[in-house]
């Protein structure tokens, strides 16, 4: 059978035929068309594992993989060659759950070692504002100063707390633009959902004047900051409904991918619910529509069900909306700014099946989503058709997609295609100077699709920095050695 790859605006059309085509048939991630795998040969080696839910990967000026661990609170140092780690930092104060609380985000300053005295590294986490009573999460960005003599990150300075946290979806990317401004992603806290059902999603809700002013960030929930290197307010950030605040970007839902290109475009990846995690082009002031949109404002497998305004008694599902619950279509919630994303995780029919699939009651393993976890711009020419690419990391697939954009890059030029298939949670990837060998970090457990079908919580390469390193040309695109491939 021809295999069928959509494109993003024919998406609609063609995913309703290829569900036509493929009764009877299960693929192993449940979507209603199978994806390409790119080509080449990469050699694959495990550089580590055992690490503690690692979250964030970068190559530093070192040469070192710099990486932070959300459950152990540690910014560790690994050499490539050998494993070997170092730990350079472990920050006591951290409150650590068991999704997305922790030691998050991390970003190194541009100047770290070049001798100018910037040798800053930029961490954001959650702890407790109140300890010894109820747990009011919050999150807190600091700058630390790495010793290059001690290898030691210490002398910390505060520069955002009391920021907005929760049990779920806390975001927490970390990037530093061309502009030399902090870039800080904080999702919309899992509200409206599971046992967050009553806590109604904030992600639309923009600070007042009075609250700018008393340094009052309740309202960050679902946005995307820019933040001076001293943690102030930028001068030239937008104003958005008369207000300049920490806020560039607002109206998101669990954005954990953050990427700069070479032209100094920002580029964001963030979770969907059932379908249509989003690829988006950040712009100044934009709106990019949670909860009221998900993924294109079409009215397909979407609408906005508030669960906060239920009536008592209501039990929260996945599937059944009951009355009482206020229901509004994606068209119509009227607004002009909305900024549509460029790329969806996956848009389907309005009647796809949600509720019957092979993963039972961990039922979102198998929905047409992949979880998009971080994002990276490729900008070198070691691999063939890659450079100007965005490569994109899956929590549910073990699975690295690769996003060619347009020259103007603005836009996705032809489909996704995947690499580095394995039977893992990838959380972050990031490259070597010369572009050849991609690093990526793997979760320590949970789960993710199964080479089966379904869904597996026995993952081959857990909490590990996984090596793949680019051959040559040729037809497997899949993954050797170490690592769980096709």
């Amino acid at each position: 059978m021809e295999r069928i790859v959509p494109r993003p605006r024919l998406r609609a059309v063609v995913a309703a035929l290829a569900a036509l085509l493929t009764v009877g048939l299960t693929f192993a991630q449940n979507l209603p068309f199978p994806l390409e795998e790119g080509e080449g040969e990469f050699a694959t080696r495990e550089v580590v594992s055992g690490l503690e839910m690692p979250w964030e990967i970068a190559w530093g000026p070192d040469d070192r993989l710099w990486v932070t661990e959300r459950e152990a609170g540690r910014v560790i140092r690994v050499d490539p060659q050998d494993g070997t780690i170092t730990e350079a930092l472990v920050i006591d104060d951290v409150l650590v759950g068991p999704q997305h609380e922790g030691l998050l985000g991390m970003a190194l300053h541009p100047e770290l070692l070049q001798g100018t005295g910037n040798d800053f590294v930029y961490l954001v986490y959650t702890y407790d504002d109140d300890p010894g009573e109820a747990v009011m999460r919050r999150a807190r960005l600091v700058r630390y100063t790495y010793d290059e003599a001690t290898e030691q990150l210490g002398e910390p300075q505060v520069l955002l707390e009391g920021v907005p946290a929760g049990d779920d979806h806390n975001g927490g990317r970390l990037a530093i633009g061309p502009d030399m401004k902090l870039y800080y992603t904080i999702g919309e806290l899992g509200g409206n959902q599971f046992a967050n059902f009553r806590n109604p999603i904030e992600a639309q809700r923009l600070p007042t004047a009075d609250e700018v002013a008393a340094e009052d960030w309740s309202a960050y929930v679902g946005k995307v900051l820019r933040v001076n290197l001293d943690g102030s307010i930028p001068d030239d950030n937008p104003e958005i409904d008369g207000v300049r605040s920490h806020v560039y970007t607002y109206g998101h839902r669990n954005p954990q991918g953050l990427a700069f290109g070479p032209d100094g475009t920002l580029y964001q990846a963030e979770h969907g619910p059932k379908s249509d995690d989003e690829v988006n082009v950040l712009q100044p002031g934009g709106n990019y529509g949670w909860p009221h949109i998900a993924g294109y404002q079409d009215d397909m497998a979407y609408v906005y069900a508030n669960w906060s305004e239920a009536p008592e008694g209501v039990e929260y599902s996945d599937f059944v909306i009951p009355e009482g619950v206020p229901v509004q279509a994606e068209s119509e919630w009227e607004v002009t700014d909305h900024v549509e994303p460029i790329q969806t995780f996956f848009t389907v029919p309005d009647d796809y099946e949600f509720e019957n699939t092979p993963c039972g009651d961990i039922g979102f393993i198998c929905w047409p989503t992949i979880a998009p976890s971080n994002l990276a711009y490729y900008d070198a020419d070691a691999i063939p058709g890659w450079q100007g690419s965005l490569l994109v990391v899956s929590l549910k697939h073990g699975r690295v997609y690769q996003l060619q954009l347009s020259d103007d890059g603005r836009s996705v030029d032809g489909d996704p295609v995947y690499y580095f298939e394995s039977v893992n949670r990838y959380r972050d990837l990031a490259f070597s100077p010369d572009g050849t060998t991609v690093y990526v970090i793997t979760d320590s457990r949970s789960f993710t699709a199964a080479d089966e079908g379904g869904l597996t919580d026995e993952l081959a390469n857990p909490g590990a920095i996984l090596e793949f390193t680019y051959q040559g040309d040729g037809a497997d695109g899949g993954t050797e050695g170490d690592t769980q491939g096709d």
